[in-house]
């Protein structure tokens, strides 16, 4: 059985899909890119300023499924330029506590709408 989660807080899907996905126990969060949900407009800056904006946006999926970062148990982060993943990797480890979720990171050839990241989480929604 699955159950969509969505969220005005969040960007709305651009495409045929769901921001979030409850099956069973698990939480399965769309790709999401540095969109302000107020405008749909992409988020100016550096990849430090966009990664805030992707986290604030998974975030808000999150609560929106009564669960928070602790219960992210695995991330793929997507990247259009490999020099970034410093940047990205600092902003990123403030979000989580150890451990850490298991994450996966891939150079993209190219994100939706310019983007320079896309990250997806997959959480646990029980013990």
């Amino acid at each position: 059985m699955r159950q969509a989660i969505a969220t005005d807080q969040a960007p709305k899907a651009i495409g045929p899909y769901s921001q979030a996905i409850k099956a069973g126990t698990l939480l399965y969060c769309s790709g999401q890119i540095p969109l302000d949900p107020a405008t749909g407009a992409l988020v100016e800056g550096d990849i430090a300023t966009q990664t805030r904006r992707v986290f604030a946006n998974i975030d808000a999926i999150l609560s929106a499924a009564g669960v928070s970062f602790d219960r992210v148990v695995k991330t793929t982060v997507f990247l259009a330029d490999m020099n970034d993943f410093a940047a990205m990797n600092e902003v990123y480890a403030t979000y989580f506590s150890s451990p850490a979720p298991a994450r996966s990171t891939v150079a993209a050839a190219g994100l939706p709408k310019g983007a320079r990241i896309e990250i997806e989480v997959i959480a646990s929604l029980g013990d």
